[in-house]
């Protein structure tokens, strides 16, 4: 497993450790804000000030095609995130690198 990765239990130790919480209730909080952030994009797209943007896109049925044996199949229609960083964010990225 690659060790950039940061999964939710990760983030339910952090949070626990650095306010003290308990990791029930830290569970209960990361879970919450999840709902909340996933209701957000999915109603009217979400704005973090300081961090970015997700909007919901909305992507249609093509014709797709594997590259590897050139056989055709179609991509359903599905719903994408995307997500845009604010400049704050990129000027500290760009700064530190």
């Amino acid at each position: 497993m690659n060790k950039n990765n940061l999964i939710k239990d990760d983030i339910i130790k952090n949070l626990s450790h650095r306010s003290g919480f308990s990791s029930n209730l830290s569970k209960k909080i990361i879970d919450d804000l999840i709902e909340i952030l996933i209701s957000r994009i999915v109603n009217k797209g979400l704005n973090l000030k300081n961090l970015g943007s997700f909007n919901l896109l909305k992507k249609k049925e093509r014709l797709g095609r594997n590259p590897k044996t050139k056989k055709e199949f179609i991509i359903k229609k599905r719903k994408s995130i995307s997500f845009v960083a604010s400049k704050k964010i990129l000027e500290i990225i760009n700064n530190n690198t």
